[in-house]
């Protein structure tokens, strides 16, 4: 066991010999150079389909260089400004993302199922300066866009603009007309995706030679709070946690002859950091799924496409191994598979080794880091229920509440520090202040240390509730909740979900004279909550626990659910 700066290193004895001690963060100084030599040196390479289309590395290189210079010589977009990217997995997602960071322009990733309050909130905070979105989303912006007076440039994509002459019309018609996926909308001024591109094309174009330290994107997520904040993450984070992330990999190499199935969002850090930077940067050919819960349709890719790679939650293989015509697959060329974002049940590891024979390695991180923290060795042979080891460059202290470490093998507060750390949060310093502390991050995550260096999560310091890998922070339901007239008090906690991992309660105080129904409940979330964030789950009563301050005690109710749980587990 080695130790520097009096911090324990176990888990470097357990790496496997080919695995680097540290990592400097690559050979690229920013991500324009890093994507111009994927550009070249996988050119003729297929590197992204969807739907029946295939564009090559060439091909998306061409029309990432035309989108940045658009965005720089026609909108006059600067480097360090903002760009919202507002779309599902389709061929314009990467071409926009890597248009952006050609420009030195700064992506704000943004679920496309936010409702208008959700978007009204990052669109600002950001000082997002424009947005891309898929056209069946306009009507959120149109709400939105008279409360965000910094919003300039709307630039709008048809789901057919990628597909080529033959597809075109007639994915853009079923869209439209059979799917009526678009409603009716108003917003003047719309930029037509297809028109930026054919412009960009005609202008001149440089890649923008940003700092390492520059801000490359802006990911929107809770920390510590329920108040959605970015994290800054720089062009050196990210080609530092994508180099990490191969380097782990190592000879379990990444290459041409590789298709990746990218069935989780693209907006989502995992997908973005892991697939579009790091596997990408290696030639992987990604399949992009628009919507993996059309379960027919995403067999019929995996058929199409047989993998040899596969990144996902929890969730998702539970849904898969669920689905009859999904065991009838061959997964004779699928080399590995990657699991984050939320906790791996060990049901469903054995039974996809058992169907597949390939075992999920689960790996941890969160968008502060990039995402990677953690992740397990490669040759794993069966599940352990563990993160795994911290990868390369990446130190990881468990401390107890005043910032001191705790024994190996004791619970403690995760801390990170590492090259992928970002820099802080967007516009809150207090927050930053809180979070981080001479170089370290603190995950807000309780976890216990191994003997090797393995790490394994047994409990959430804060109160975030995990829904099929997405962050659900309580007080930002709550703040909901509350404002329905009905509505006394209200506090939000996290159920086991089988589906899900976890589902959001709501218990409700209500005013006095007040009858609230959850079917009035439901309906309000709804109107002011993305579907994964809206409690499933409703319970009134007469009075919340509280402390002698006057604060709801949270976790008394999470006590008394699970004394509930355990009682109906062990009747007497």
């Amino acid at each position: 066991m080695t130790t520097t700066d009096d911090i324990p290193r176990p888990w470097l004895a357990s790496y496997r010999a080919e695995v680097p001690h540290d990592c400097a963060g690559g050979e690229y100084p920013n991500l324009a150079a890093f994507l111009e030599a994927m550009f070249a040196r996988h050119a003729a390479l297929p590197a992204f389909s969807n739907f029946r289309r295939t564009l090559s590395f060439a091909e998306i290189g061409e029309r990432a260089r035309a989108f940045a210079a658009y965005l720089r010589h026609d909108l006059g977009y600067q480097p360090g400004d903002r760009l919202a990217l507002m779309m599902p997995n389709i061929l314009q997602f990467p071409i926009c993302l890597y248009g952006c960071m050609l420009a030195g322009v700064v992506v704000v990733n943004v679920n496309p199922l936010y409702t208008a309050r959700e978007l009204e909130h990052q669109l600002n905070d950001s000082g997002a300066r424009g947005i891309v979105l898929a056209e069946n989303f306009t009507r959120s912006v149109a709400e939105v866009r008279p409360q965000v007076p910094g919003l300039k440039d709307i630039i709008v994509t048809c789901y057919g603009d990628e597909m080529g002459w033959f597809w075109s019309p007639i994915v853009d018609f079923y869209v439209r007309h059979i799917g009526k996926l678009v409603p009716p909308y108003y917003l003047p001024d719309v930029i037509a995706f297809k028109k930026a591109l054919r412009k960009g094309r005609c202008l001149p174009y440089a890649p923008h030679q940003a700092a390492p330290d520059d801000m490359a994107m802006l990911q929107y997520t809770g920390g510590t709070t329920g108040v959605a904040k970015g994290a800054m993450l720089t062009h050196a984070n990210l080609l530092a946690n994508a180099a990490q992330i191969n380097l782990w990999i190592g000879s379990y190499n990444i290459g041409p002859d590789d298709v990746l199935i990218t069935a989780l969002p693209l907006y989502h850090i995992f997908c973005c950091t892991i697939n579009s930077i790091a596997f990408s940067g290696r030639g992987a050919h990604s399949v992009l799924v628009t919507n993996p819960r059309d379960i027919k349709s995403f067999i019929t890719i995996l058929r199409r496409h047989p993998p040899t790679m596969l990144t996902g939650v929890n969730t998702l293989f539970k849904t898969l191994l669920n689905t009859k015509d999904f065991r009838r697959l061959d997964f004779s060329r699928l080399r590995f598979v990657i699991a984050g974002g939320m906790p791996l049940e060990k049901t469903v590891s054995d039974e996809w080794q058992q169907l597949t024979g390939n075992i999920i390695v689960e790996g941890y991180g969160m968008t502060e880091t990039s995402p990677l923290i953690s992740v397990n060795q490669m040759d794993t042979k069966a599940y352990n229920g563990t993160i795994g080891y911290p990868i390369s460059g990446t130190d990881v202290s468990l401390r107890d509440d005043d910032g001191k470490l705790v024994p190996l093998g004791e619970p403690g507060e995760m801390w990170v520090r590492g090259p992928q750390v970002m820099k802080g949060y967007w516009r809150h310093e207090e927050e930053t202040r809180r979070a981080m502390q001479d170089g370290w991050l603190k995950t807000g995550d309780i976890a216990q240390m191994q003997p090797d260096g393995a790490l394994k999560i047994v409990d959430r310091k804060k109160d975030m509730i995990l829904v099929s890998g997405f962050n659900v922070y309580p007080s930002e339901v709550e703040a909901v909740l509350a404002q329905h007239p009905d509505v006394l008090e209200v506090a939000c906690i996290g159920v086991p979900n089988e589906g899900s991992g976890e589902k959001v309660k709501a218990f409700i105080v209500p005013r006095a004279g007040a009858k609230p129904t959850v079917e009035a409940l439901q309906k309000f979330a709804s109107a002011n909550l993305t579907a994964y964030k809206r409690p499933k789950v409703y319970e009134f009563c007469d009075e919340l626990p509280k402390s002698n301050v006057g604060k709801i005690l949270r976790r008394e109710l999470v006590a008394r659910e699970k004394a509930k749980a355990a009682q109906n587990q062990n009747p007497a």
